[in-house]
């Protein structure tokens, strides 16, 4: 009677692997145009939860931000690149993309270094507020940028806690 079970192991043993989710279909989006390039963002469908309870696990409550930039080597003034992200429709499909217009030239505060400071690399980000979405694990969020810009995100969750107004 072991043998059948020593049996039945080897045969759930040599089942096939369950594969990972499959990436979604890109046709819909057009391909970059010339000078630019396509940035795709596959959100994770599932996420660990929180060790903090007072995080939300609900993908309801949560944000994407969507940070476009490059990286500069910069003195100790603050800097930031001119431009700004747009929604877009695709035509015939309905779904959105996002394209960076109007980049402009990094502007910085004036302050004077200190003297001998080196120069550093940092990721300049474009635009002055916040480009920010709700979670959707369910399509990719798909950018378009010039060649010489990268594209990174951030999740943000929500507190569980509500608190309430004041009436006034």
């Amino acid at each position: 009677m072991a043998w059948r079970w020593l049996l039945l192991g080897v045969w759930l043993g040599a089942a096939p692997a369950v594969g990972a989710i499959p990436r979604l279909d890109l046709k819909p989006y057009p391909a970059a145009a010339s000078g630019e390039q396509r940035w795709v963002i596959q959100l994770p469908g599932v996420l660990p939860p929180s060790a903090d309870p007072t995080v939300s696990g609900n993908p309801a409550d949560w944000r994407v931000e969507l940070i476009v930039g490059k990286e500069v080597k910069v003195d100790c003034n603050r800097h930031r690149l001119g431009g700004q992200l747009k929604s877009e429709s695709v035509k015939g499909w309905g779904y959105t993309v996002f394209r960076l217009v109007e980049p402009g030239p990094m502007i910085s505060t004036r302050m004077a270094c200190p003297p001998g400071e080196p120069l550093r690399t940092s990721f300049i980000k474009a635009g002055s507020k916040p480009f920010v979405l709700p979670y959707n694990a369910s399509l990719p969020i798909v950018v378009y940028t010039p060649k010489d810009f990268d594209v990174r995100w951030r999740l943000w969750k929500a507190e569980t806690r509500q608190q309430a107004a004041e009436r006034r």
